[in-house]
């Protein structure tokens, strides 16, 4: 017998055996049970790129990140610029400044071999309690409530839990527990993911067909459309910067690398004002700047963000008060942050149409 409730966590591992997924970090219901072993670094890497994206984004980010850096060792031994530039799009860089800390960690005290107990890996740079428990139960096995949106919601409609969330994550997260089983952990923790991604989905689930419909509590309430509940959150404030796109004669672009602490941490990018209710005009130099009749709008997780942009071209030798100048050949567009490259593709578009 399986530790936890067996119907709920045999029914869940038999539609998992099935149905699951096919991603390019996991190791199928299948080869699992023929004894291939998931490698911990692309369940950790897929994991922290996961965090607060989707798997569609995340897919070309995981390819690219293997096919450059096959193992932790070859990540730790990266230049801070070219990871940060491999991230770019992403969003939320602070994951790769610590993507970048952990590896190093990984490689320089542990020898390039991750620990494998939630303790010991929650101890690791940029890892929380949900990451922590993801790798020790997927790439380990180990017997870990993993707690991610999905399995909230998959809780919520079993129990048919009412409390709005955030207030309702430690019983969810009791109910979880509950379940999981000492058997099979780690695919019983992506099967519960999967169910939440793909049929017990935030909106219109598909009841009918799910796993567990029999003990599904708001299925029978007829509920389960409204879990879980959430406290209404609080309007976003918006906030106002400038930029300025200063390119050489010669096609060389000016940019600035940020801090590596705050919003888009050691990120290069264009340089620019404070962000905020009214902000103070701080050109890099002096030009004859233009301002572009439309504004760069952008979302970040606690704000909007409109940017006013401002172009000049500067020439040869000319000073600077920030910044330098990347050749045209190594300046790629693609590797900025989106906020940024939104800039960039705002002067583009208004250039091409002067030239149309």
């Amino acid at each position: 017998m399986r530790d936890g409730d067996p119907d709920i966590s045999d029914l869940m591992l038999d539609w998992y055996d099935k149905h699951a997924r096919d991603l390019a970090w996991r190791v199928s219901p299948s080869d699992r049970m023929a004894d291939v072993v998931p490698d911990p670094y692309r369940i950790w890497l897929s994991e922290v790129m996961l965090q607060q994206t989707t798997v569609a984004a995340v897919t070309d980010y995981f390819h690219r990140f293997l096919a450059r850096w096959p193992t932790v060792s070859d990540l730790a031994a990266a230049p801070d610029g070219d990871v940060m530039g491999e991230w770019a799009g992403l969003g939320y860089y602070a994951r790769a400044r610590n993507l970048l800390k952990c590896a190093r960690v990984v490689a320089q005290d542990f020898d390039g071999v991750f620990p494998d107990t939630f303790d010991a890996l929650l101890k690791l740079p940029g890892i929380g309690p949900y990451t922590a428990a993801a790798i020790a139960a997927i790439a380990f096995d180990r017997a870990e409530t993993v707690m991610d949106g999905n399995v909230e919601r998959v809780m919520a409609r079993l129990y048919d839990i009412h409390t709005p969330l955030p207030a309702a994550k430690p019983g969810l997260k009791d109910k979880a527990n509950a379940l999981t089983p000492q058997y099979r952990p780690g695919d019983y923790a992506q099967a519960v993911m999967d169910l939440g991604a793909t049929i017990c989905t935030p909106k219109s689930p598909s009841c009918g067909i799910c796993p567990v419909k029999d003990p599904c509590l708001a299925r029978s309430t007829g509920t389960a459309p409204e879990l879980p509940k959430k406290t209404p959150k609080k309007p976003k404030p918006t906030r106002h910067g400038i930029v300025y796109l200063a390119e050489r004669t010669d096609g060389a672009w000016l940019l600035e690398r940020r801090p590596d602490k705050g919003l888009l941490g050691g990120m290069l990018g264009w340089p620019g004002s404070d962000w905020n209710d009214a902000p103070i005009e701080t050109p890099p130099c002096t030009a004859d700047w233009a301002t572009l009749p439309a504004e760069v709008r952008h979302t970040f997780t606690h704000f909007h963000l409109i940017l006013q942009v401002k172009t000049a071209e500067i020439p040869l030798s000319h000073p600077v008060e920030c910044g330098a100048f990347l050749n045209r050949h190594d300046f790629r567009p693609s590797e900025l942050p989106t906020v940024m490259r939104k800039a960039y593709d705002l002067w583009r578009g208004q250039t091409l149409k002067k030239s149309a």
